[in-house]
């Protein structure tokens, strides 16, 4: 079949960008000149540059043009990561620390020495076990108010409680509100489920309310799904005041509330969560891979009565169940305390990295938690992200810019620095290899 005449060219610039004749960060002709030049239709040319950006092959910014990108750093770094050797990542969130074999390992002890290990062995009821989730609900009891552990459904990870969420209480072309800068699993989640994102402005690092209203007045908007304590990637905390306007507005469009907490540990004194404010409204959703181990896969949901059968089919039809093995070790280790001082251990070593990330780069320049693993580094008008991405990766250091949370076609500039899993030792000095990539791009 002969290809389109815009396929055509945009095969030809697609070979170009690969083969390192357009170089990363390479600014391409207005539409207009490229028509111009190609002999084609100006229509034609926008065709062409919306099929490159379409294949992540280019980015364009408002009122600064069309930019290469690096075809060697996906769009969606940090959530589709490929490992390489000897790269430094500044991507993935990954907290740790010497002492977590050892708690796995009296763990797996504890287990083994228990009488009816056989039933781990067996098909699981698909929400969990009720007397474990007794344990996850009355440990949560104390930040969140009174939970019927019937309500709450066990999960393999935060994750799959997001994916569960969309897959068994939304349909194709739905729409849920997010901030403008969000949690990239929960935009995976749900466009593999066919649901459309409608960015929300954000002041002061949080959802603007009157913004939220505004779009529920513009389309229908079923859901609004948000990170009030300890928000990704901004680390910022929803106070009440805005929590209760939130609350407001989604009482008057009738909007579900998803709440994700996946980070909210890191907050020792946060406000009133949703779930405590309209449990009538919340599905909240958090794990426990951020407060102890990324491979412990198992989080929970906890939702309103009419909405669990519907998340049951959900669990049913992804993973019929969460292993007993995973759950009796995060559940052992709710009653015996080690999870409460891992979560401890977790706040105290965040804060620690927060004070060298801002005696690197200073307090004023990044957004960040006082206690999380991860900040924000906004850049100076005029710097580009891509760059200093395409630099860093050469020296052997991964990190992302905006895009991969970005809800809206223009993500600002800005990077986002994951260093919960860097050794202490190589934390300083990794981040001001950052620091001179950042000003290297500001010289030039």
């Amino acid at each position: 079949m002969t290809k389109s005449r815009y396929t055509r060219f945009a095969d030809m610039l697609s070979n170009a960008i690969r083969e390192g004749k357009l170089a990363p960060g390479s600014r391409l002709p207005t539409h207009r000149a490229f028509a111009e030049k190609t002999g084609i239709a100006l229509a034609t040319a926008t065709r062409v540059y919306k099929e490159l950006e379409r294949r992540g092959l280019v980015r364009g910014e408002a009122g600064r043009g069309t930019f290469v990108r690096d075809p060697g750093v996906p769009m969606t770094l940090g959530v589709h990561q490929t490992a390489a050797e000897g790269i430094t990542d500044l991507v993935f969130n990954m907290p740790g620390g010497l002492s977590d074999a050892d708690i796995l390992r009296t763990g797996l002890r504890r287990l083994a020495a228990a009488g009816d290990l056989d039933a781990m062995l067996r098909y699981q009821p698909h929400g969990g076990r009720l007397h474990e989730r007794r344990i996850i609900a009355e440990s949560l009891g104390r930040s969140l108010g009174r939970i019927d552990p019937e309500h709450l459904l066990v999960a393999s990870g935060s994750q799959h409680g997001l994916a569960v969420t969309c897959l068994g209480l939304f349909q194709q072309g739905d729409v849920i509100a997010a901030d403008a800068l969000t949690y990239p699993g929960f935009k995976s989640a749900a466009a593999l489920n066919g649901l459309e994102l409608a960015p929300v402005g954000m002041q002061h690092g949080v959802m603007d309310p009157d913004d939220l209203d505004h779009q529920c007045r513009l389309r229908t908007i079923r859901a609004v799904y948000l990170m009030p304590t300890v928000q990704s990637p901004l680390g910022t905390v929803m106070d009440e005041t805005i929590r209760l306007r939130m609350l407001d507005v989604a009482r008057r469009h009738n909007l579900l509330i998803i709440e994700d907490a996946a980070y909210a540990f890191l907050e020792p004194d946060p406000p009133p969560g949703f779930l405590s404010l309209a449990p009538e409204r919340t599905v909240h959703v958090s794990g426990f891979s951020k407060s102890f181990a990324t491979g412990l896969r198992l989080g929970y949901v906890i939702a309103p009565a009419d909405r669990t059968a519907a998340l049951l089919e959900a669990i049913r039809a992804t993973t019929w169940n969460t292993p007993a093995l995973i759950s009796a070790l995060v559940t052992g280790w709710i009653e015996d305390g080690t999870l409460e001082k891992s979560e401890e251990i977790r706040r105290r070593d965040g804060a620690a990295r927060q004070s060298v990330c801002r005696e690197v780069f200073g307090a004023s320049n990044v957004i960040s938690h006082r206690n999380a693993g991860f900040a924000w580094l906004p850049l100076e008008k005029g710097a580009r992200a891509q760059p200093i991405v395409t630099r860093l990766k050469d020296q052997g250091i991964s990190v992302s810019g905006a895009e991969p949370f970005a809800t809206s076609a223009a993500a600002p500039q800005a990077l986002r620095l994951a260093f919960g899993g860097l050794p202490m030792a190589e934390l300083r000095g990794t981040l001001e290899t950052v620091r001179a990539a950042v000003h290297a791009e500001r010289a030039g």
